[in-house]
């Protein structure tokens, strides 16, 4: 019963992760502790067995979007290796930091996180995009399908330092780290949606590579249930990005900020009164 689980958690992890960048750990984490401890069907799952599994997870997830995405010409893969050499260093110390984390902590901090993200996603679309960065940064050009062009770019020193502390919240706590970094590419280095989107993913492709095996030398991967979650995952992710172009991305960021509101306030208390 737990794999049938595990599979359904990780389609829908993928699903979700792949059509807003998020890479699929805020669902695949909290999911899977609840049904590995409050359900007892994983008795010895653990924070860090869970993050193990979920960085894992992000492997496939993130390989499967940029796949879909690079068939549209979406990834900027400059923007991606950029990002990338600020978030190695920032997921090994994440994944650190993770194994002294007792559950009651774990959940805490995690359920913080949670709510924060859920905030981040709430204003998004009310704050006013920021020019100053694409003025006095690293500037690019897309052009859409529809022949409109976008100039969008960064100071490549802030975007290390921002994809560092992006990296740490991803080895920390299992996430994809697109939460973080999409909203910012969008408002603040004027990236369109879409690139955003397809970047994202390719960035959390990468940077689960190093959280990976950051998490595998610590002992943290449950090699046992990714049997079930890297399929599901996969095929997720490429429905995900299938349907990219065919939902309303607002209707999904309105879901997301109610379940990520939700589990946050959930995981919070449970680290309070465990």
């Amino acid at each position: 019963m737990a794999f049938i689980l595990l599979i359904i958690i990780a389609l829908f992890s993928g699903l979700l992760g792949s059509l807003v960048g998020l890479g699929g750990g805020v669902v695949l984490v909290p999911a899977t502790l609840y049904i590995g401890l409050n359900l007892g069907m994983i008795p010895d799952i653990t924070p860090q067995k869970v993050v193990g599994l979920s960085v894992v997870m992000m492997i496939f997830t993130g390989l499967a979007s940029t796949l879909s995405y690079m068939k549209s010409k979406t990834v900027d893969y400059k923007t991606g290796y950029i990002f990338f050499i600020g978030s190695i260093p920032g997921s090994i110390l994440g994944a650190w930091v993770n194994k002294g984390l007792d559950l009651p902590s774990f959940n805490l901090y995690f359920g913080i996180l949670l709510i924060i993200l859920s905030i981040i996603l709430l204003v998004r679309d009310k704050l006013k995009p920021v020019k100053w960065f694409v003025k006095n940064g690293l500037q690019q050009e897309f052009t859409d399908a529809e022949g409109k062009t976008f100039v969008y770019g960064y100071p490549i020193w802030f975007a290390i330092l921002f994809t560092f502390g992006v990296g740490f919240a991803s080895g920390l706590f299992g996430i994809g780290g697109g939460s973080m970094i999409v909203p910012a590419m969008i408002i603040l280095f004027l990236f369109p949606p879409h690139v955003a989107v397809a970047t994202s993913m390719f960035l959390v492709f990468l940077t689960s590579l190093v959280n990976t095996a950051s998490h595998v030398y610590l002992g943290h991967v449950p090699w046992l249930y990714t049997i079930p979650v890297i399929p599901g995952a996969f095929i997720g992710a490429k429905l995900g990005a299938a349907l990219t172009k065919k939902i309303k991305s607002d209707t999904l960021v309105l879901v997301l900020r109610i379940i990520l509101l939700l589990l946050g306030i959930r995981s919070i208390v449970e680290g309070i009164l465990a």
